[in-house]
């Protein structure tokens, strides 16, 4: 498991992880700490390695979603009863303490964001569909509409997911638009991990205020990856996840 990356705010404590796939309980092809219902895992299983990410957090409520690689952004107003997983969504946003905003990726970005100045957060899962119809900067501009973040003052974060040494595209002039040629690693390969920098940072971000892991999930074993298991075999697999939530005000990270 990757170690939580955590610090403190003036407003509140921000808890900010991304997993890899060990440490869970799941067995293959979905070992171990596979955290998706949706790959045909045990759902017991999963629900186990839910709670074990939640408790190595210290978050007693996670919201998901069951991603469909659109554009639609939901908002958390008030705290949930228990867990829920939303149908239909790829981005999630709140203002609310002790809620973890939870992406599921396997070579997909996870993009997570807060506004320091407003405590406001948001996840977004981004694939290349995602990068095509600008999921990162609609979130960015939900956020400024409900929160009245400015993108300025935005930190955010690019999770391990497919690099441009594996990201190859054959079919980029029917799939991708020709503003992505810019961004072409070499033939056929896309570096994702730029675009998704670029399109912060045509949403207002500041560039030092954007840090990318650079670890790509399918040259790493420590991640589920599904071009690796596609290559493999059938392409069945486990989802990595990153979670972000604010602390609460009392809380010492």
């Amino acid at each position: 498991m990757l170690t939580p990356s955590t610090f403190t705010t003036s407003a509140a404590p921000l808890i900010r992880a991304t997993f890899d796939r060990h440490h869970g309980v799941s067995g293959a092809p979905f070992g171990s700490l596979n955290g998706s219902f949706g790959v045909g895992d045990c759902a017991e299983k999963v629900q186990a390695n839910r709670n074990r990410m939640k408790q190595s957090l210290g978050i007693n409520r996670l919201v998901s979603a069951r991603q469909v690689h659109g554009e639609q952004i939901f908002r958390i107003e008030e705290m949930p009863d228990s867990d829920q997983e939303i149908d239909g969504i790829d981005a999630l946003m709140t203002n609310r303490r002790g809620i973890g905003l939870m992406i599921q990726h396997a070579d997909c970005q996870a993009i997570l964001l807060h506004d320091p100045v407003q405590s406001a957060i948001a996840a977004v899962h981004c694939g290349w569909r995602g990068s095509v119809i600008r999921i990162i900067e609609k979130t960015v501009e939900m956020m400024s509409s409900c929160y009245q973040s400015r993108a300025e003052d935005m930190v955010a974060i690019i999770s391990p997911s497919l690099g441009p040494c594996c990201a190859e595209f054959i079919n980029h002039r029917q799939e991708l638009p020709a503003s992505f040629q810019a961004f072409q690693a070499r033939s056929n390969y896309f570096d994702f991990w730029q675009i998704s920098k670029a399109q912060l940072m045509k949403a207002g971000l500041q560039p030092d205020k954007i840090k990318m892991t650079k670890t790509c999930t399918a040259c790493s074993p420590d991640f589920f990856s599904y071009r690796r298991a596609k290559r493999k075999g059938n392409g069945v697999t486990g989802r990595n996840c990153s979670i972000i939530a604010l602390g609460n005000k009392a809380e010492v990270i």
